[in-house]
């Protein structure tokens, strides 16, 4: 399989949860969908520190990241996304890079809605809850 990368870019996506709600952002297009917000690990930075500094940016959230909601997942080729539960430290969240943000509780989420990275990890919140 020559011409692969053998190191992918790590995706931290953030399952924010408040009073047992979920947060999701809605990226729109024509390949959009549901996803937990993050973004991109950079080098030099653990899953954890990448995820705090994600969710400020995206979100102007300070979180706690907590667990692993399961093993990571590839988006492609280059990409892997990992995806951990957090808290909320400070703030409300602030809509800014996608086209809508909605707390679910865990019995509505439905996988067909979201990015197909993003069911899995889905599927774990609604059966840890």
């Amino acid at each position: 399989m020559g011409g692969i990368n053998a190191v992918q870019q790590i995706v931290v996506g953030v399952a924010v949860v408040r009073d047992g709600l979920v947060l999701a952002a809605y990226r729109p297009g024509p390949d959009g969908g549901w996803e937990f917000p993050g973004g991109k690990v950079e080098p030099g930075e653990t899953d954890e520190q990448a995820a705090v500094r994600e969710i400020r940016e995206e979100l102007e959230l300070e979180i706690k990241v907590g667990e692993s909601l399961g093993p990571g997942v590839d988006i492609s080729a280059a990409y892997r996304l990992h995806v951990y539960r957090a808290v909320i430290v400070a703030g409300d969240p602030v809509l800014r890079e996608h086209s809508e943000l909605r707390w679910f509780a865990p019995e509505d989420l439905d996988e067909s809605d979201w990015l197909v990275a993003d069911r899995p990890f889905v599927r774990a919140l609604r059966t840890r809850r």
